[in-house]
């Protein structure tokens, strides 16, 4: 792969080079590769070919996941979630000890892998809150809630400039990664003054289905909000917004 450099870009296939535009810029490769049908049958191809499923499962379980929380994500999410995701999926399908390698998945791996994951690099949870909270997963009933006591927001949310108002956000999804359904519930607080003023408690309670089979995901993270002549905006269009998984309940 090369980068196309010069004032006029290039697009299409000139002899045995190929030029395209990527979200990297306009770049050029050498045509070639593998006949396809090789790949499909013969058997030297066979690491290929269950690395090639795997891979198709954890793109389609992420996009499961991103569809799920996808109110959540319209203003919580970089450019490149979408493969940081796939690479987290191809990690849990990876952990499952139970089905032959190329037949592994999402149900029977490790979907507790995906605790801690962000959304958004550009503005990580993980860097952004430090006020205490406490996740909490209750299959029997449903309940996926999350609580934090009160805290100064000053103190304890490291805005970014500009930032003179935020809210608290969260939502519990359970989600049937074979089927491609779920369910979701979400909760945020009312619009909050980012200053040295103790917030009240804040408790939020994301109910889904009771006695529910699939994996339960608890999503945390924080709007900014900039007031101007008495009217709130987001903040550079949500470009800062932290959204992380906190909590992860797998079968």
């Amino acid at each position: 792969m090369a980068r196309q450099k010069g004032i006029i870009k290039l697009k299409g296939t000139i002899g045995d080079i190929t030029f395209y535009k990527t979200k990297d810029g306009h770049l050029a490769r050498e045509k070639g590769g593998i006949d396809a049908s090789r790949i499909a049958n013969d058997p030297a191809f066979q690491r290929t070919r269950e690395n090639g499923a795997e891979f198709g499962r954890a793109g389609k379980a992420g996009k499961t996941l991103r569809t799920a929380f996808r109110t959540l994500l319209l203003n919580s999410a970089d450019n490149r979630m979408v493969s940081r995701l796939t690479q987290a999926m191809i990690k849990v399908i990876q952990a499952d000890l139970v089905n032959e390698r190329g037949l592994r998945n999402v149900i029977d791996g490790e979907a507790e892998l995906l605790v801690g994951f962000e959304f958004n690099i550009g503005g990580k949870l993980g860097t952004s809150l430090f006020a205490p909270f406490v996740g909490t997963i209750d299959r029997v009933t449903g309940d996926i809630a999350v609580d934090l006591a009160s805290f100064v927001p000053a103190n304890m949310i490291a805005a970014p400039g500009g930032t003179t108002h935020f809210k608290i956000i969260s939502a519990g999804a359970a989600i049937n990664f074979e089927t491609e359904n779920f369910v979701v519930a979400s909760s945020e607080t009312a619009i909050i003054p980012w200053d040295t003023t103790p917030t009240a408690v804040i408790q939020q309670l994301n109910t889904v289905d009771p006695n529910s089979v699939s994996p339960l995901f608890l999503a945390l993270g924080i709007a900014y909000y900039q007031e101007v002549n008495g009217r709130m905006y987001p903040l550079k269009n949500g470009a800062y917004n932290p959204l992380a998984l906190v909590l992860v309940n797998g079968l």
